[in-house]
């Protein structure tokens, strides 16, 4: 049995609280990993650990991290969220395949697998886009291509699956089996259940510690988890309004790439919607039109709350109508926040607060932070938090005006099964008072039973537009 990396007595405390205690493991030759664990266990702090431990015994490897980030063309990375949406940021920003070529030229490697990996991944038509334009799962497709490309010895990735439509999952878990095959070595760090085939050891951590298996931890029932809304939230502020939003021939074009193709929608008061489709399919855009963040919103039919884009109201007045949450929104945060004002930004509007709070306001943060377990937290930053934990801040943020329209893009990303049903179980309560819900989301297995219609976008035409008979989801 030869040792391939091992790491002795690990162990780590963050804030006075031990994450991993007297923490050993090891990754023997040809051994292949999934580590799994709640949200905030430790699994991303232990792969870290891993994969220096590796370099430092002169081991070739290389950690991909949750997020993907880049630099515009003069080495700036601070973007704010409205930027992907801004023609003239986009000319600032690196395409594709620039970020490719720059990539390929630091590892000396040929310019062939990188064109068929761009066909595999479905982004060949996406090789000229500004980075900045991408959705959060073509960027998820950019960085797991890079890795890709790069081949090294131990390979460790770090919930590799988030933004992923169920077709590129499929691809990258083909991808990982021919690179193991190859000799490389491989560890995933992630709650998803479909894994390349190639996984041969499986690793859960918990209480801090590890616990290994040669075959898959299979997930225990849990009770649900009852809850008691504060009083704000008991019902939905209603709008006598017979659509709360409609768009009529829409059309959005970004160059030469048109992303959303004569669309017509509405979403009428109590409807409850799930909106699917690939990567790059115009999700997001479709979202943006929707939050007042998209300025190509001006030139289109599209009424919100009933008025017509571009006839006086204000970007504000939009927002204070809507909560929302998405990948983006947490990528570009605030990073000086703590997880209460992060929170209490949602009053506002804000990514991060700016203004004094009044005693009712600051009442109701407590009241969502007591609601999603994070009082502990509350002057914490939120970027210290684990990834779930942070989206479960975003989340509390998203509800805090008890707006009459939730759009939930990915919500659960990031979430652990035990969080994502309880996050789902909340979301259902709260529409139980007529509150309308746009909900995003390529995984089955995450979605509430309540919704009660689905818009499934191709290629920015709308190919299914109708009510969800018996809750049965499409493909």
């Amino acid at each position: 049995m030869e040792v391939f990396v091992r790491i002795e007595h690990f162990s780590i405390k963050i804030r006075n609280q031990t994450i991993l205690s007297d923490l050993s493991w090891q990754i023997v030759k040809g051994e292949h990993w999934l580590l799994n664990g709640p949200s905030g266990s430790g699994k991303t702090l232990l792969a870290k650990a891993l994969a220096e431990r590796a370099t430092l015994n002169g081991i070739q490897t290389l950690f991909v991290p949750q997020w993907f980030t880049f630099k515009d063309k003069q080495g700036a990375s601070n973007f704010y969220f409205q930027q992907r949406f801004n023609s003239a940021d986009a000319e600032n920003t690196v395409t594709v395949w620039e970020t490719i070529l720059e990539y390929l030229n630091r590892i000396q490697q040929a310019v062939d697998n990188a064109e068929t990996l761009l066909k595999t991944f479905k982004l060949a038509e996406r090789k000229h886009a500004p980075i900045i334009q991408l959705s959060s799962g073509e960027h998820k497709k950019v960085q797991l291509l890079k890795a890709l490309l790069y081949r090294p010895k131990l390979l460790i990735l770090d919930n590799p699956y988030t933004g992923l439509d169920v077709q590129t999952r499929a691809s990258l878990n083909e991808q990982l089996d021919l690179g193991c095959g190859a000799g490389m070595q491989l560890l995933i760090v992630s709650n998803d259940a479909v894994v390349p085939r190639c996984i041969n050891r499986f690793a859960s951590i918990m209480d801090g510690k590890i616990v290994t298996s040669e075959t898959a931890f299979q997930a225990k029932d849990q009770a649900p988890t009852y809850f008691k809304l504060p009083a704000f939230l008991a019902a939905a502020p209603v709008l006598p309004l017979e659509e709360l939003v409609a768009l009529q021939n829409v059309n959005i074009r970004y160059g030469d790439k048109q992303i959303l193709k004569d669309l017509n929608w509405s979403l009428k008061p109590g409807e409850r919607w799930l909106l699917k489709g690939h990567n790059g399919s115009g999700k997001s855009t479709l979202i943006s039109l929707l939050t007042g963040d998209n300025p190509q919103a001006y030139a289109q039919e599209l009424y919100l709350f009933g008025k017509k884009r571009g006839t006086g109201e204000s970007i504000w007045d939009i927002k204070k109508q809507i909560g929302f949450i998405s990948p983006e929104l947490q990528w570009y945060f605030e990073p000086g926040s703590t997880v209460f004002q992060a929170v209490a930004s949602g009053l506002f509007d804000t990514s991060g607060l700016f203004r004094q709070l009044s005693p009712q306001q600051t009442d109701r943060t407590h009241q969502l932070l007591t609601l999603f377990g994070l009082q502990a937290e509350a002057n914490d930053l939120l970027v210290q938090l684990p990834i779930g934990k942070q989206r479960l801040a975003l989340l509390a943020r998203a509800i805090i005006k008890n707006p009459p329209l939730l759009i939930l893009d990915e919500p659960c990303q990031g979430l652990d099964e035990a969080q994502t049903r309880m996050f789902n179980q909340l979301v259902g309560l709260l529409c139980t008072a007529n509150r309308s819900l746009i909900y995003v989301s390529h995984l089955e297995h995450t979605l509430p039973d309540f919704l009660t219609h689905e818009l499934i976008l191709r290629n920015g035409r709308v190919i299914r537009n109708k009510p969800i008979l018996e809750q049965e989801y499409t493909a």
